[in-house]
């Protein structure tokens, strides 16, 4: 057996294993390519799915990324480019030749390709437009006209609309004739002559549909559709609700313009994602796939913008604490509980915060009322710090040799601080949301920063009345 035989057998034996598989493969490919064996490369690659093929040539040396990929059919190397990572997109565009990359560029999706020009330099974009079909140009154009994170930013114009007046066999001639050029076969649109969507029907239906019934006597006119200006997450949230392979949408004058496919809508899902994880551990958005490729100066810039905020923030904190030394002088066993109580508010606040965000994004939230989740969190905080003067007070007397006062104020204090802290936790995510703003921004950190100012002063407070009214013992 051949080195490249055994190669492509070993490949295909582990197509099962995932991330394995890319990895063995990277360095198959790159071994082969050093050696010169591109017919072994070939061989090698056959039988891999384009998906594994795109992350293999990512986990290639540049000098060799753009060699791995000319290797490949003219069919599969379109396929594979549109998984590749927005950087490796950059490099082979970069490294090819401008008729290939033209050409590369002009079998493109449209939705892939106004993904590729989000990425690219504006010049780069501005050359690649003018050298496109007259077609492709304009639908690419209508793209890149809708608003970032839009439906009809992230749609596809390649669908199968057809025609009351259709035949069910009419409509199937249709499809085989236009499936190769559409993006998805499985959902199908019926739209009059100025182009309104007036109904839908799956490809299912056709198929035990009988060969002579009309469509309009087939189809669904129930139609939930979205329109072009419709934020990227409605979009998911449609089609998770409805469990949608595709959803239809429309612009201003109902005319169906493209669909929104739910592999585009995974990607979403998990941008959002990220986005939202960012935020809650206080880093500012950025590239997000792209974080452990970034420099080290990039990686501080995005990170220190919120950390400043905090570092003013906290200030406050050290603001109260000088306001109120006096006491602190006189009862110095005061300061060790501070960072208990401190740190019970924010996790309190965080929890509070984190689930009124999952609410948010989910829509639990909103059958519920944003004044009902307010005051379930507010009882359950307050619960919470019930639950846990069990435990604090007897722990603060002792650690404070007996002197009770000081354990009531933490006790006190604590019940009063993790109610504030699930308060806030849930009022500042829906007041962000009801302002239109992203409720992530209002970040766990910030909120347990804002805690730690207003529970300090509680606490300080407390003490300093129940020491002056009953007196230090």
């Amino acid at each position: 057996m051949s080195e490249a035989s055994a190669a492509a057998k070993s490949s295909s034996t582990k197509l099962a294993n995932g991330a394995v598989l890319t990895e063995v493969l990277a360095q198959q490919v790159q071994v082969l390519l050093e050696a010169g064996n591109y017919d072994g490369v070939k061989l090698l690659l056959r039988p891999v799915q384009e998906v594994d093929i795109a992350e293999a040539i990512g986990g290639l040396p540049r000098t060799l990324q753009a060699l791995a990929f000319r290797l490949l059919p003219k069919d599969e190397a379109i396929e594979v480019y549109e998984y590749l990572d927005p950087t490796v997109q950059q490099t082979l565009l970069e490294r090819l030749r401008a008729s290939e990359m033209l050409e590369l560029v002009e079998e493109m999706s449209p939705d892939d390709r106004v993904n590729l020009f989000d990425e690219l330099p504006a010049k780069v974009v501005r050359r690649l437009l003018a050298e496109l079909s007259p077609a492709e140009r304009r639908v690419t154009a209508q793209l890149l006209g809708y608003a970032p994170e839009t439906a009809g930013r992230l749609m596809t114009t390649e669908f199968i609309d057809l025609k009351e007046f259709h035949s069910v066999s009419q409509a199937l001639t249709i499809i085989r004739r236009r499936a190769r050029d559409t993006e998805t076969i499985y959902a199908l649109y019926v739209t009059d002559a100025s182009r309104h969507l007036t109904g839908i029907l799956s490809l299912r239906d056709l198929v035990v549909a009988e060969p002579e019934e009309r469509l309009g006597d087939v189809m669904t006119r129930e139609v939930v559709s979205v329109g072009t200006d419709t934020d990227q997450e409605e979009v998911a949230r449609v089609i998770q609700r409805y469990d949608f392979l595709a959803v239809p949408v429309v612009d201003r004058e109902e005319r169906l313009v493209g669909i929104v496919t739910v592999d585009d809508v995974i990607d979403v899902i998990q941008q959002e994602a990220t986005r939202d994880l960012y935020a809650a551990g206080a880093v500012q958005a950025g590239d997000e796939d792209d974080y452990f490729q970034s420099n080290l100066f990039t990686v501080a810039r995005r990170r220190v913008v919120w950390l400043l905020v905090l570092l003013l923030a906290n200030s406050g904190t050290a603001a109260v604490i000088a306001s109120m030394d006096e006491v602190l002088h006189k009862v110095v066993v005061l300061a060790a509980f501070i960072p208990l109580l401190i740190g019970t508010g924010g996790n309190v606040g965080a929890q509070s915060s984190t689930v009124v965000i999952r609410g948010l994004s989910t829509q639990r939230i909103q059958s519920l009322g944003p004044w009902a989740a307010i005051w379930r969190e507010a009882v359950a905080g307050a619960l919470l710090g019930l639950l846990m003067i069990l435990v604090v007070i007897p722990w603060a007397a002792y650690v404070s040799h007996g002197n009770w006062l000081v354990a009531w104020a933490a006790g006190l204090s604590l019940v009063a601080i993790t109610t504030l802290a699930a308060t806030a936790g849930a009022t500042l995510p829906l007041l962000f949301e009801r302002i239109g703003l992203d409720p992530a921004l209002m970040s766990a950190p910030f909120i347990a920063t804002a805690t730690d100012v207003a529970g300090v002063f509680i606490y300080l407070r407390t003490a300093s009345w129940l020491l002056g009214r009953f007196g230090a013992t």
